[in-house]
């Protein structure tokens, strides 16, 4: 079963990949380009960069109107209300630094966050950091046994001191979808503000931010076949409202004097400084190339895709799936062979994973697993990348046991 990608053509690594004779499964990473996201950001460069916001000459107002125009997008893309509910960051790791020191006033000694045991260094530490800024408690949502956080402990553990929760859509370790709503209810029920990161969630599937009903939601562009260097958070505009600016510098201020400044609400002003522009024009490129796509066709190749990874990976010996994922990946150790010696013999068969601890020490710890292995698709991943991992997987084994 070969399981083709009817948009593979569309990106043009995969033809720099075949004549290298890579394999690429580590879209968890980051994913790959378009054709219309490359076109985008020369169209830009090429057609005559520019400054937004500054200028009242035309190639400054064509970027203006470009880059307004992909923030727009976004919104549309996450069914905002408006698109002033969207804040361009450097990537899904500054948006969630901007909330811990935007929120920071809002705490007080002895109150409490709360995250989860599955979170990524980005949704762990700018919390961990304010707790210690603070005097707060971090509390850790413990999981159940099937890697979801679980809703008992955090019943339980989520109290009237909890200020604020923080915890991932999707792991990007264990590949299960969390209890979100539940989770949000819980939260709006202790008056706390919620964060969910997106990086991954953001990814598969549309998601209707109205009706999720969080305050803040991040990810970044790279991970949703976008550019590199931009970032989204989109919030409330009652919770942006709560947020204190953070950078200083050009566009975000409305009126300075030496002594005193005034600076503007959202979402210009956690807009500090020249942004991505191009970067946020091309993303925009990406939001339009995927709403050209037949989502269910999508979301039916990929489940395809996983099924067959899962079923391939079964078959091998002294082979442990770190949980049963829902989705697009798969994280996994073999009995006495160490993740980095595995990685390191596949990547010499030209085929390209992610080995270590994914920036969740905490989690893999708690696992007792000094690293894994991990395997991600994308949309334009294929049947025939899967059979090429497996036999790169089998060789790769015959010569570490």
């Amino acid at each position: 079963m070969s399981l083709p990608s009817p948009w593979r053509a569309d990106f043009p690594a995969f033809a720099a990949f075949g004549r290298d004779c890579q394999t690429y499964l580590d879209s968890a990473a980051t994913a790959q380009k378009p054709q219309a996201v490359l076109d985008a950001l020369l169209g830009y460069y090429a057609g005559g960069a520019a400054n937004v916001h500054r200028a009242q000459h035309a190639p400054g107002e064509r970027a203006t109107l470009a880059f307004e125009g992909a923030r727009a997008k976004v919104a549309a893309w996450l069914k905002a209300d408006s698109a002033s509910q969207i804040v361009f960051t450097r990537g899904a790791t500054e948006s969630l630094n901007l909330l811990a020191y935007g929120l920071e006033h809002l705490f007080a000694a002895g109150e409490q966050i709360a995250v989860s045991a599955l979170e990524h260094h980005a949704n762990l530490l700018p919390w961990q950091q304010l707790a210690q800024r603070r005097g707060l408690e971090l509390l850790v949502l413990p999981l159940d046994a099937a890697g979801d956080i679980d809703l008992e402990q955090a019943e339980r553990l989520i109290g009237p001191r909890t200020r604020l929760l923080a915890v991932s859509q999707l792991s990007n370790v264990l590949g299960r979808w969390q209890p979100l709503e539940a989770l949000l209810t819980l939260a709006r029920a202790r008056g706390a503000l919620s964060v969910v990161d997106g990086a991954q969630g953001a990814v598969h599937g549309r998601h209707d931010l109205q009706a999720l009903a969080c305050d803040f939601y991040v990810f970044s562009a790279h991970k949703l076949y976008g550019p590199d260097g931009l970032g989204v958070l989109y919030g409330r505009p009652q919770a942006l409202g709560r947020l204190r600016h953070w950078q200083f510098g050009g566009e975000m201020v409305q009126q300075a004097d030496y002594h005193e400044a005034h600076f503007r609400p959202a979402p210009l002003g956690f807009e500090a400084g020249t942004p991505a522009i191009g970067a946020a024009i091309a993303f925009g490129a990406a939001l339009d190339y995927l709403e050209g796509l037949d989502g269910e066709a999508v979301a039916a190749h990929e489940a395809a895709l996983h099924a067959r990874l899962l079923a391939g990976l079964r078959a091998f010996d002294g082979l442990h799936l770190l949980s049963e994922p829902h989705t697009a990946l798969a994280s996994f150790v073999v009995e006495g062979v160490h993740n980095a010696d595995l990685s390191q013999l596949l990547a010499e068969q030209g085929v390209a994973v992610r080995a270590g601890q994914h920036c969740a020490m905490p989690l893999l710890r708690r696992l007792g697993l000094p690293g894994a292995l991990r395997v991600s698709l994308g949309l334009y991943s294929e049947g025939d990348d899967l059979e090429r991992f497996f036999a790169a997987l089998h060789h790769a084994l015959a010569l570490l046991r």
